[in-house]
């Protein structure tokens, strides 16, 4: 069987030399890449210097790129797309309809008036543009603008949007980019940069875009390449070990933009279920925040606070929600939710080991998902392994009973219904909750937000200021009084 080929991407140049036989993530598809080992001294940009050619164009120049980008990613058209897609349901940890139904929607990621409201709503394009003025209360005047960096880009393989998310905020903040491919998706930003350098081979954008895979923990070569001298920044997205493994390259000089892994969940108060319409709503939100993507990203809910009660009526609420859920999942469309590729083993004989246990668990499901309602107003010992469309509903007859399972780990909370998040917004924070939703809406990221309770937009910017004084208009160092 012929291997695939990963080209890399250098700047323009799609190399297909030196190809060594690398692996997917699960070892379901073995592809050839060129060796890294070979290219390092051309990976780092050098002299920074070299940057200079991305002030050349306007924030209007780089929306019309971006644009021809966007006509250029339909899927239908596309042929780097489709094959990556192709691979990619080999390597992805989510199903056929979901990859598809992902690349298809890439091209609506890269519209004039989506990029520009993220980049007013998290940098500024004035500050992107030249040096903003404003006269400071000693009577200086203070110039401050946003200046692009060389950045390295260890991209999540979870979701197919993130490497062209990664490519669009570095185009807009006019920053060289080496995108380190991700084992679960080692195929879409090279289709992107495949694209691009069809497109426009010797513009800046292009040329200031690097794509590359490596087998992650490679210290040869990242000893070499993780450099003050090679990157300022290295922006990371990842699960425990691999960002424990990054932090030993920081250093004074070289920056690390840390997107960690994180856990989501939901609270369901009790208007819910003042009628039944209420519970049929509610448990279709909630069914979009577990299944989307098959529960494989950080947004997704995995412990749901019920405040349905505790009591024998209580928990009969919890249980009929809970079979409310359970069906709302197996409607949902397969481009957001399917059975699992493959259910976890280990997971699946915890969920097994419950079903022996009603009087605590009643489990509603199987491999195709599967809705936990604990019995007791406690999460299952196993929460933090909750995975491939499987919930676990947690009643309680307070919502400030759930305030202590909120931690630093604690990235997204889907709330419902809308009333109740006035008492809950100023508080869930305080507790470690980054981002607050709307119930059925955690999947639906936004450019313009900022993330993980950070603004990576402006971490990834270089935020430089030019004080201008003068004795006429300031008081000067020099003539402070003597003691």
């Amino acid at each position: 069987m012929t291997h695939p080929i990963a080209p890399m991407i250098i700047r323009g140049e799609v190399i297909t030399d030196n190809l060594i036989e690398v692996g997917g993530r699960g070892g379901d598809l073995a592809f050839l890449t060129p060796d890294a080992h070979k290219y390092i001294d051309r990976l780092p940009l050098g002299n920074p210097a070299k940057l200079a050619d991305l002030y050349q164009l306007s924030f209007d120049d780089i929306l019309d790129y971006a644009v021809e980008l966007g006509a250029r990613l339909a899927f239908s058209k596309n042929p780097y797309l489709q094959e990556a897609c192709e691979l990619s349901y080999l390597t992805a940890p989510t199903t056929p309809s979901i990859v598809k139904g992902s690349y298809m929607g890439l091209q609506n990621l890269l519209s004039r008036e989506f990029i520009t409201e993220m980049v007013e709503s998290t940098v500024g394009v004035r500050y992107l543009e030249g040096w903003v003025p404003q006269t400071l209360l000693d009577g200086t005047e203070l110039e401050v603008r946003c200046f692009g960096a060389r950045t390295l880009h260890i991209v999540a393989g979870n979701a197919v949007s993130l490497s062209l998310w990664t490519i669009i905020r570095n185009m807009v903040l006019r920053s060289d980019a080496i995108i380190k491919a991700p084992s679960n998706d080692p195929f879409t930003a090279l289709a992107i940069a495949r694209t691009m350098v069809d497109m426009a081979p010797d513009h800046p954008l292009t040329k200031h875009l690097s794509v590359a895979y490596w087998k992650g923990g490679d210290q040869a070569l990242e000893q070499r390449l993780y450099q003050p001298q090679n990157l300022e920044k290295i922006v990371a997205w990842g699960g425990f070990a691999s960002m424990k493994h990054v932090t030993q390259y920081v250093q004074p000089g070289l920056e690390l933009i840390s997107l960690d892994p994180k856990r989501s969940a939901s609270i369901i108060g009790e208007d819910t279920f003042a009628s039944e319409a209420g519970m049929r709503e509610a448990a279709v939100r909630l069914a979009a925040d577990i299944g989307a993507i098959n529960q494989k990203g950080c947004v997704c809910a995995r412990v749901i606070y019920v405040q349905s009660g505790t009591d024998a009526d209580g928990l009969a609420r919890l249980n009929t929600f809970g079979q409310y859920v359970y069906e709302a999942m197996l409607g949902l469309p397969n481009t957001l939710s399917t059975t699992p590729k493959s259910y976890d083993k280990n997971l699946k004989a915890h969920v097994d080991a419950l079903r022996l246990d009603d009087e605590w668990y009643k489990v509603i499901g199987g491999d195709e998902g599967a809705i936990i309602c604990s019995q007791i107003p406690e999460p299952v010992p196993f929460s933090t392994l909750l995975d491939d469309r499987t919930a676990n509903l947690v009643p309680v007859d307070e919502l400030s009973e759930m305030l202590d399972a909120v931690d630093a780990y604690t990235q997204t909370v889907g709330i419902y219904p809308e009333s109740i998040k006035d008492q809950l917004k100023d508080v869930l924070p305080l507790y470690g909750a980054q981002r607050i939703v709307s119930l059925g809406y955690a999947a639906a990221m936004k450019f313009a937000a900022p993330q993980d309770s950070i603004e990576p937009m402006r971490r990834m910017g270089k935020w430089i200021s030019n004080q201008i004084a003068s004795p006429e208009t300031s008081p000067a160092p020099w003539q402070r009084p003597s003691i």
